[in-house]
């Protein structure tokens, strides 16, 4: 009887944390940008709501994180502190160098081996919900 009950203890904690760690094929969530400032279909070089303030500042920050915590959090990790499976974004420049990196990596997203790690986020996310995230995760940045 302990040894079943042991086994079965064994095999439920395995399939609690395949399904834990493997997230497999994930689409990317829509997010409502209705409440911030529209960007266009250009993308900007460098984050454009960097330099608001305000009540527009919070809300474009509450829209960041929200849009962070549905498509970003599950390899970045909450509060954008990672877990070690992707970069710690907390530790990105907030200039035009990290601006770049960022815009290269959310329209190109990460294949190695063939193997996609981050998808292409422009063929999802709308450039606003993009830099909302963006200016999210310098909301929380480290200082460096």
């Amino acid at each position: 009887m302990k040894l079943s009950l042991k086994l079965s203890a064994l095999t439920l904690a395995l399939a609690f944390s395949a399904n834990v760690f493997a997230h497999g094929a994930v689409t990317p969530q829509a997010i409502d940008t209705s409440t911030i400032p529209q960007l266009g279909e250009e993308w900007a070089d460098t984050n454009p709501y960097r330099d608001v303030d305000g009540d527009t500042k919070s809300e474009i920050i509450r829209v960041g994180a929200s849009a962070y915590n549905q498509n970003c959090a599950r390899c970045h990790g909450l509060e954008a502190i990672s877990g070690g499976i992707a970069p710690d974004l907390r530790y990105l420049a907030s200039d035009f160098d990290g601006d770049e990196w960022y815009v290269y990596r959310v329209k190109n997203g990460a294949v190695r081996n063939g193997a996609v790690y981050m998808p292409k986020m422009t063929e999802h996310l709308s450039q606003e919900a993009l830099w909302a995230v963006r200016s999210f995760v310098e909301s929380v940045a480290v200082a460096q």
